[in-house]
């Protein structure tokens, strides 16, 4: 069932993406300076197609979100590892306990200690 819906899912996101790419192949002019001119020359320009830019874009988004989710995550991270670390120490102690219990519930091995009865005069 995993597999279909993965199937059903991404199957038509690659077509939508190849259709995308195929009807976006012109090639436009993308500048990362603000005050400068569009010359190609410039070092913060590029000519790319449409649907690098867009999926460049794209991928930078996803990468940038997920940065920011994992970093805003990180005190509930952090409050787990705590939470497995007590819980962790928690069931040694509960075996340390349930150890003694049962050391003190069996009868000793050792022979019982005898008694020396001196005769009383």
């Amino acid at each position: 069932m995993r597999k279909f819906l993965k199937a059903a899912i991404l199957i038509p996101l690659g077509l939508v993406i190849l259709i995308f790419a195929v009807a976006n192949r012109q090639i436009v002019t993308f500048s990362l300076d603000p005050f400068g001119t569009t010359d190609p020359a410039d070092p913060l320009v590029f000519a790319m197609p449409l649907f690098m830019l867009a999926t460049g874009l794209v991928i930078i988004g996803v990468l940038i979100g997920g940065i920011a989710t994992w970093i805003r995550q990180g005190k509930w991270r952090r409050l787990a590892r705590q939470r497995e670390d007590e819980s962790r120490n928690l069931r040694a102690e509960n075996d340390r306990l349930k150890h003694e219990v049962e050391m003190q519930m069996v009868p000793s091995i050792a022979p019982p200690a005898r008694q020396i009865f001196t005769p009383s005069d």
